[in-house]
């Protein structure tokens, strides 16, 4: 039996070969002991307990977030109660009281209860089939030439990702055109472009919201922590265009490399519209969705913070029983639970002064820090290409926190936007893994795309961030 998702292949095979000690990292002692060990020759440099403690705990979250030795979301409960166990008692810190309520609070941060919104949202568009839809249009509006339709479909993508998961996106995007990729077979240039291009496109479409991406939420979190806040309008004055210019750059990369114009389309059956027959719940969808991100765009005008309105799908979706008690148990709360744990960590680091300790010595190599700013969003793209884009960002964004000046600012948005760039291989975002679980491209089918964006994601990060710190920013 074979198996199309990569990642349970890699399992069961690891599971059948048993190299022991080799492998015996990926598993949470070894972890554990290597953190240790590292941990020990940490302390000989001489910092304070509350240092040391919040490296090792570092080291082992890192290791874990790797290894997915446990399922991420746990790794995020590991360090909070890591964090409470430490800091609480005497048991392993004496005489250390931080207040704890700190780390149990980014379970009620600004950005748990915006997530939360979002996957309100996603849910309902979900139930009331505004996806299909959204496919249809996309259909009629770009007509069968296979050029224009594969970029309105990657564009379409690209705006649904903005208000949904990039995961929940790809799978409904990709769901609408299996019928069109059996029938064209595949081994068609095309299919391969669509089974490329749309989980590309949900991924950095993903660059344009707070919402789009859990990185980009984990960044916000972290500078709100800081006192610097950024509001939903002002993360699209940079994010949006950064997220359609990679999307249109990647398409053209995908016609270029694709010879589509040989190509003939018969899609006169997917854009059959099926009889409405919840036209209620359609609209009372439409209405919230519209409230919804039309007070998220105006913060700067009424002054309720995005975190406040993410209550409004919240409240109105329950109202009008379109989301119910069993669609809420279907939420990604496993999500929630990786960010919290993932923000609890960026605090301490910087509370205990570890973030800045890891700048100085940053801050003494021989580079300048546009130099450490690019560094930052190179190492992003490359880790989140083997490792969770959000425990990536959960690393990197305490650390550029601590650069001195404008760069603290703009770095941890860099780093970001760089962790949705990762499009290398099915395993560096879900949205890939969905497209190859469908069995109808290879691994290497991903490879030319994923390097393109290794050096292209950054650098449009890179430029896109710092134009508009250095404009607005004060």
């Amino acid at each position: 039996m074979t198996h199309n998702d990569s990642r349970q292949t890699a399992i069961r095979l690891y599971r059948k070969l048993r190299l022991g000690w080799i492998f015996n990292t990926s598993t949470f002692t070894g972890n554990f002991l290597l953190a240790l060990l590292i941990g020990y020759f940490f302390r000989k440099l001489g910092y304070a307990d509350d240092v040391n403690y919040v490296f090792f705990l570092s080291v082992l979250a890192i290791g874990l977030w790797v290894t997915e030795a446990i399922p991420p979301f746990a790794v995020g409960i590991f360090v909070i109660a890591g964090l409470l166990f430490g800091f609480g008692t005497d048991f392993i810190l004496e005489g250390q009281k931080t207040p704890v309520e700190m780390y149990l609070g980014t379970w009620t941060s600004n950005v748990i209860w915006l997530l939360l919104g979002g996957f309100f949202l996603a849910e309902a568009m979900g139930k009331v089939s505004l996806d299909k839809s959204l496919f249809r249009f996309t259909v009629k509006r770009f007509g069968d030439s296979p050029e224009k339709l594969l970029l309105g479909l990657m564009f379409t993508t690209a705006v649904a990702s903005m208000v949904m998961s990039n995961t929940a996106t790809t799978a409904m995007m990709i769901s609408s055109i299996l019928p069109l990729t059996k029938m064209l077979g595949k081994h068609s240039p095309f299919t391969k472009a669509l089974l490329v291009g749309i989980p590309a496109a949900a991924t950095l479409g993903g660059m344009g919201t707070i919402i789009g991406s859990t990185p980009n939420a984990i960044a916000v979190g972290a500078l709100h922590e800081k006192g610097l806040n950024i509001t939903f309008l002002e993360w699209m004055a940079f994010g949006l265009p950064t997220g359609m210019l990679a999307v249109y750059l990647f398409w053209l990369f995908l016609t270029k490399k694709s010879d589509l114009n040989k190509i003939v389309l018969d899609i006169s059956d997917l854009v059959s519209y099926p009889k409405d027959r919840k036209p209620f719940e359609r609209n009372a969808v439409i209405f919230t969705l519209i409230i919804t991100v039309g007070m998220w765009l105006t913060e700067p005008l009424h002054g309720i913070p995005i975190a406040a309105t993410s209550a409004i799908p919240i409240v109105l979706l329950t109202l009008f029983q379109i989301i119910k008690s069993e669609d809420v148990r279907r939420l990604p709360w496993d999500t929630l639970m990786l960010v919290a744990g993932g923000l609890a960590l960026g605090i301490a680091m910087v509370d205990v002064g570890l973030t800045d300790i890891i700048m100085e010595k940053i801050s003494a190599l021989p580079i300048p820090l546009v130099g450490v700013a690019i560094v930052f969003s190179i190492i992003a793209v490359l880790i989140s290409n083997v490792m969770s884009n959000t425990a990536a960002a959960a690393i990197l964004v305490p650390l550029g926190l601590a650069l001195p000046d404008l760069y603290g600012f703009a770095v941890p948005l860099i780093v970001a936007l760089s962790c949705s760039s990762a499009l290398l291989l099915p395993v560096s975002t879900p949205s890939n893994a969905i497209a190859f679980s469908t069995g109808m491209i290879e691994q290497k089918t991903f490879r030319s795309g994923g390097i393109l964006m290794i050096f292209l994601g950054p650098a449009l990060a890179f430029a896109s961030v710092m134009i508009w710190a250095l404009l607005f920013v004060r």
